[in-house]
């Protein structure tokens, strides 16, 4: 009964984020046309970057009002909306040293 209810719960909450996913997921631009879109509609501007092995470039846009959007753009320079939500709040978090595996 508890794997049926966890099974269950799983199903629920892809199926709710699935509609918001396919769309951002869909939407596809110029790394400039994004940009300042997320600017102009949301008030959104890059908090965080980092680089995938595959030379692909993963950006998460924020605003002042917790609104999000994270990004990849590819070796092409087409910029894709992969997410987007609500609650962004920035974190002092520090980095594990290199090579420790914390």
């Amino acid at each position: 009964m508890d794997r049926m209810l966890f099974a269950l719960s799983l199903g629920l909450v892809a199926f709710a984020l699935l509609p918001g996913m396919a769309r951002a997921a869909a939407q596809c631009a110029p790394r400039d046309t994004i940009a300042t879109n997320l600017a102009t509609q949301f008030g959104e501007s890059r908090r965080i970057i980092g680089l995938a092995q595959d030379n692909t470039v993963m950006e998460l846009y924020a605003a002042e009002t917790g609104t999000w959007t994270l990004t990849v753009t590819l070796p092409n320079s087409m910029t894709c909306l992969v997410a987007a939500g609500n609650n962004f709040e920035a974190t002092a978090d520090t980095l594990p040293a290199k090579g420790d595996p914390a």
